[in-house]
């Protein structure tokens, strides 16, 4: 059978997602990849004098100043270890729909993976963690679970004060 026959009779696939994979820990999670801007290794960054403790500091990057969290530390209070697989990701970052999008960078462990599959893999794990809104639905597989990070969700006003001025976007 030619190939144009076979694409004639194939079933439509399902609209499948592409997710960066990493690691908090032992604990995986995953980053809709349409939200990653650019995986940077790790650079060195100047700390945010007065900031959480979760919150690395910033570099320049293509004539911007860049705001970086530790997602480790934010999430679980221990700073991600120094890994050759510890990445820096670019993720685009828009709180508000009005608001124009501005890179944040994310230290990550072990974000050298990733996963299509479809969104709708991903359920509701039946926890309301007020103090964590940026923990999103989860998606089980042979491995066990891995937890969807909602990017907009992962700063408060405050902080978010802090580490963005008024003028600045991208």
């Amino acid at each position: 059978m030619s190939d144009l026959a076979a694409k004639r009779g194939a079933v439509p696939a399902a609209k499948k997602a592409l997710f960066l994979v990493f690691h908090v820990g032992q604990e995986r999670f995953a980053l809709k990849a349409t939200e990653v801007a650019e995986v940077l290794p790790r650079l060195p960054l100047k700390p945010i004098a007065h900031a959480p403790q979760w919150v690395a500091g910033i570099f320049a990057h293509r004539g911007l100043l860049v705001p970086v969290i530790d997602l480790s530390a934010l999430t679980f209070g221990k700073p991600a270890q120094a890994r050759t697989s510890t990445r820096l990701v670019l993720v685009n970052y828009q709180p508000e729909p009005w608001v124009e999008a501005r890179w944040l960078g994310l230290i990550l462990e072990q974000a050298t993976d990733t996963l299509r599959c479809a969104i709708e893999e991903f359920k509701p794990y039946g926890l309301d963690n007020r103090e964590a809104p940026y923990l999103g639905l989860v998606r089980e597989d042979a491995l066990g679970l891995m937890q969807w990070i909602g990017v907009d969700e992962l700063l408060t006003e405050p902080v978010r004060t802090l580490l963005f001025s008024a003028e600045q976007s991208l």
